[in-house]
């Protein structure tokens, strides 16, 4: 099944071949004079003038002459004059004919070859068919015919199948059973909503005893209604096939597939396509469009009476369609989306493998194609960013790992007042907090104050060794992330707690989970062949990381213990940004067992502190991952899940009505 390309329009006489001066004094003097004002003619569409030069019946001859451009869909039709051989008053004429099938299509070019004679009137071509080709018969036609290849698969890493075969209905018509082409498929288009001329151009050239396939919609379009219409139209007729279309999984990422006539895709899409084609619109259904739908072989054939095929006059082997192997992992995907099914506004999650940056997983809660937030999204990280200030602080030299951080309720730098979120403070009993533990409790104070020993360099730095901001590519479209450090010490004390000049996207912050749980960064891979960027040299010093993990997994500890039900280790931090509005970004950004993740969730104010939204999906997920349960079929969590307003060691806690810890969700 395959349909033909769109024409490119050009001059009839494009191409000419160059005439000599004709002699006046007899009709055809030379052979020669003959052959070429033939080809000129017929060349230059002048169908009418080519057969006055030859012996046929001139309405046939101009028939038939004609229809070579129909049968054929022709965009341009060429001649050069070969060898001429003549004996007493006959000859022969070679002649080379370059037959441009269109945009798409292949150029076939043959050595033709016409037989002339010597009559009352001077030369004079032969009239047969095997002057149009050497190999058609008088009873014979032209056309075009084309296998077009199953549409190929897009795999997981496990290779499962990531996208359905959906039943999808051929409407279509027989060229044979149509006493008016263009009547009909004119009446069809204007039916299914099409510009009838792609549709007309398949149906040109084409064997007319086969069914032609023009436009494919999805069975759940189609109804009786519209079925009645179409039958009444002389000729057309509609097929059941199915075609791999829609992504089982992962939609933002594997994108949508239509059929180009379809929606008037055609429009829309570069390439060239026409109806009935399948065409990636989105995702990795367009990056790798050429791969997964292949090309048609092409052949010229000739048909006898009864549209059957008598002969291959030439053929083009297309290219088979194949598949197109991702790092995804199907169960990992199946388990993020179940995790921000039940959230009520924008989510998104993206999960790596922490080993090499493989991408396992892009979710959103939409469920839509077109939302690629997950991987290309731009979010303040707030308090989730404060994994790289702790690296940058431990790096700079600014505070070692035992050295205490104070964590007060407030610190005013150059100004600006930054205080902790719930707007409490850490105890300086017990030794005081230390730089792990400023981390755990998500103490914006204390790594504020921290700034002007830090530097903007050194949290540019650390940013870019966790990868946020460097130098990658995907296939698709995705965000590494900026870093751009304000003014002075209080820009620098804004960018430590992720506040002012930081963008992440989920697939950022995964990535940079993943070079702390690793020790070191890897640029991602989604699509294998493709292989990651080439990943910069990072010198991420073990000593310091350790630092991090235990800040990241006292994080866990201390505010989410919902988190511990899993049997192994989990290390995150979880934080809330408000972004006015009304709006707050909920986060969660961690690892556990080989899958670094990150979520980040768009949620209602007003619910803040009812509920923290990234550490519900973030349980839900990691429940998923380890039950093998997805949406649907898992246990609900028991109730809401929020950050814990107290910490283990209550002895950690001062100040503060109602007494929260410096996170103070």
């Amino acid at each position: 099944m395959s349909p033909r390309p769109l024409r490119r329009v050009l001059a009839a006489g494009s191409g000419l071949l160059v005439a000599g001066t004709l002699a006046a004094c007899t009709p055809h003097p030379s052979p020669e004079v003959a052959v070429r004002s033939f080809l000129l003619a017929w060349q230059g569409g002048d169908h009418a003038e080519a057969a006055r030069y030859t012996t046929g019946d001139p309405t046939e001859v101009e028939e038939a002459l004609g229809s070579v451009r129909e049968q054929l869909d022709l965009a341009s039709l060429r001649f050069g004059l070969g060898r001429i051989e003549r004996e007493g008053e006959s000859a022969t004429a070679a002649f080379d004919v370059t037959a441009d099938l269109g945009i798409g299509d292949p150029t076939w070019s043959y050595t033709g070859e016409m037989p002339l004679e010597w009559g009352p009137d001077g030369w004079r071509i032969t009239w047969s068919s095997s002057v149009i080709h050497p190999e058609l018969s008088d009873d014979e036609r032209l056309a075009v015919s084309y296998e077009q290849p199953e549409r190929g698969q897009i795999l997981d890493r496990e290779g499962r199948e990531l996208v359905s075969a959906d039943s999808v209905t051929a409407f279509g018509v027989v060229p044979a059973d149509m006493d008016d082409k263009e009547a009909g498929v004119t009446e069809l288009a204007e039916l299914l909503d099409e510009d009838p001329e792609p549709l007309l151009n398949r149906v040109r050239s084409a064997p007319p005893e086969q069914f032609q396939p023009l436009v494919l919609m999805r069975d759940s379009s189609v109804n009786a209604s519209l079925l009645g219409e179409v039958g009444r139209i002389q000729g057309v007729d509609t097929e059941e096939v199915r075609i791999n279309m829609s992504p089982t999984l992962a939609p933002s990422l594997v994108g949508e597939v239509a059929a180009t006539a379809e929606h008037r895709v055609s429009a829309r899409v570069a390439g060239p396509y026409q109806a009935g084609d399948t065409v990636g619109l989105s995702g990795l259904q367009s990056i790798f469009q050429r791969e997964l739908a292949g090309s048609a072989t092409a052949q010229v054939v000739s048909l006898d009476e009864s549209g059957a095929i008598t002969d291959v006059l030439e053929d083009w082997e297309g290219e088979r369609s194949g598949g197109v192997d991702t790092t995804l992992d199907a169960d990992v995907q199946s388990a993020a989306e179940a995790a921000l099914a039940p959230l009520p506004g924008r989510a998104y999650l993206a999960a790596v493998d922490t080993a090499g940056g493989e991408v396992l997983a892009a979710a959103n809660a939409s469920g839509s194609a077109n939302d690629d937030s997950a991987l290309n999204g731009s979010f303040v990280p707030g308090g989730a960013f404060t994994i790289v200030g702790a690296l940058a602080a431990l790096e700079s030299g600014a505070v070692g790992p035992e050295d205490q951080v104070p964590c007060g309720y407030e610190t005013t730098i150059e100004g600006r007042t930054f205080t902790n979120p719930g707007s409490g403070a850490l105890s300086p009993e017990f030794g005081g907090p230390n730089l792990a533990r400023n981390l755990a409790h998500s103490c914006t104070v204390g790594f504020a104050g921290l700034a002007p020993d830090v530097g903007a360099e050194s949290v540019e730095q650390a940013a870019l060794e966790l990868g946020i901001g460097a130098d990658w590519r995907l296939p698709v479209q995705a965000s590494p992330g900026s870093v751009s450090v304000g003014e002075g010490d209080a820009g620098v004390a804004a960018a430590m707690v992720g506040e002012e000049g930081v963008r992440v996207s989920p697939l950022s912050m995964a990535l940079a989970a993943a070079a702390v749980a690793n020790g070191e960064w890897n640029a991602p891979t989604l699509v294998r062949e493709e292989g990651p960027s080439p990943s910069p040299e990072t010198a991420l010093d073990e000593a310091d990381l350790e630092v991090v993990r235990q800040g990241m997994r006292d994080a866990v500890t201390t505010r989410m213990p919902e988190l511990l039900a899993q049997e192994q280790e989990v290390y995150g931090q979880a934080a809330r940004v408000a972004v006015g509005d009304g709006t707050d970004l909920h986060w969660f950004v961690g690892y556990q067992d080989g899958v670094a993740f990150a979520i980040v969730a768009e949620t209602d104010s007003a619910t803040t502190l009812v509920t923290h939204h990234a550490v519900n999906a973030a349980q839900t997920f990691l429940t998923s991952l380890a039950t093998g349960e997805v949406a649907g079929e898992q246990s609900a969590p028991t109730g809401d899940t929020t950050v814990s307003e107290t910490p283990l060691d209550e002895a950690d806690l001062t100040g503060g009505e109602g007494e929260t810890d410096a996170a103070g969700w």
